[in-house]
């Protein structure tokens, strides 16, 4: 029998992932990861459905390191100016990593996550995470940091599946977690706290008071301090005008917030760093994509170019409030492998699909 770690997380998508996995004539694994102050009931919860449904279930402790590496990273970059998106990071480097670490000590080929996206390998000869069917779940975005090699061993189930048909299938195996509310917030946060409270009261960081200016960097007032502001943020700033005004852009090094009016957030052009290919492994000039510029974005087309270790995006369209720290993740249609097609004619998924070509980080122009 095949062996195959799944990261059960205590929600519903992963519950259900190992359910239709172990259904499929897979051994399953269930694997916790124990990453921070939160996690009590998410090991609590995937123990109850690992014993509901008859897995083997492991809890991995990795509390250290991912204060190390994912919340100094958050951290971090909050003190810098930018709104970081911490999954982004903590999804390869963390998860993949940890998950992929087991299998190999219980000798599992593959590794498996409630995500609704799915896996596939190209006629290019590369894997690809490709989009769900449901666009309102579609969860893509936050995975363009995936390797080759994690692709390669990783099984998405989800991809074609509705959330609530998800639900229906853990309310009729008797899953306590099927009518658990999804997870909205950074996993880390207590429940109900604010990431600028977070900051300041877990991580040490000390705003310090500083000048809102406007675009000619004329003083309008002053702010609390960089954390509790980010782009294209309008309420929240303690400070009243004739007019609407919005937050464009952060200046940790003066320490300056500029406000603006709204028009002045919409450009056709974004810079990002830190390139990571996926479908594509290289960007060059001219090299058209779908970009969404934040996970909420419907995407928009748009042309790339190198210029030195940064990119440059040239929307067709001016977007609104494009924010550092934020990730940018490029689409577009690619032909799956010829060896696959036994797949796409048992009607998973197309010959030709929308998949993640890479992505990188916004920063300042």
């Amino acid at each position: 029998m095949r062996k195959i770690v799944v990261g059960l997380s205590g929600g519903v998508d992963s519950a259900v992932t190992a359910y239709l996995l172990k259904e499929q004539g897979y051994e399953v694994i269930g694997v916790t990861l124990c990453m921070h102050a939160n996690a009590e009931r998410e090991v609590a919860d995937a123990a109850k459905v690992a014993e509901r449904i008859g897995i083997r279930h492991r809890v991995i402790e990795l509390t250290e390191k991912f204060q190390e590496n994912i919340i100094r990273y958050f951290t971090e970059s909050y003190k810098q100016g930018e709104t970081p998106n911490p999954c982004m990071v903590c999804n390869p480097m963390m998860k993949w990593s940890a998950l992929l670490s087991v299998a190999e000590e219980e000798g599992a080929e593959q590794v498996a996550t409630g995500h609704y996206a799915g896996v596939v390998r190209l006629a290019n000869g590369r894997y690809a995470i490709r989009c769900a069917e449901s666009a309102a779940k579609d969860q893509a975005y936050v995975l363009y940091g995936l390797t080759q090699e994690q692709l390669s061993r990783t099984v998405m189930p989800l991809a074609s599946y509705e959330k609530k048909e998800i639900r229906k299938i853990a309310a009729e195996i008797g899953l306590s977690v099927a009518d658990k509310a999804d997870s909205m917030e950074i996993c880390f946060l207590p429940e109900g706290e604010v990431y600028t409270d977070y900051l300041v009261q877990n991580e040490g960081v000390e705003p310090v008071r500083g000048n809102f200016v406007d675009e000619d960097g004329t003083v309008l007032g002053t702010h609390q301090g960089i954390i509790y502001y980010t782009v294209g943020q309008r309420k929240g700033l303690g400070i009243a005008f004739g007019e609407p005004r919005y937050v464009k852009e952060l200046h940790p090094e003066a320490n300056e917030v500029v406000l603006s009016g709204n028009d002045a957030l919409w450009s056709d052009t974004v810079y990002a760093r830190d390139y990571k290919g996926m479908a594509v492994e290289q960007i060059e000039d001219g090299m058209r994509f779908l970009a969404k510029i934040r996970y909420s974005h419907k995407g928009a087309m748009c042309t790339v170019y190198r210029e030195g270790e940064r990119l440059r995006l040239v929307f067709d369209e001016p977007q609104r409030a494009a924010t550092p720290g934020q990730a940018v993740v490029f689409y577009r249609e690619e032909a799956i492998a010829d060896g696959e097609q036994a797949k796409y004619e048992a009607g998973e998924v197309s010959p030709k699909v929308l998949v993640v070509a890479g992505g990188a980080v916004i920063c300042r122009g």
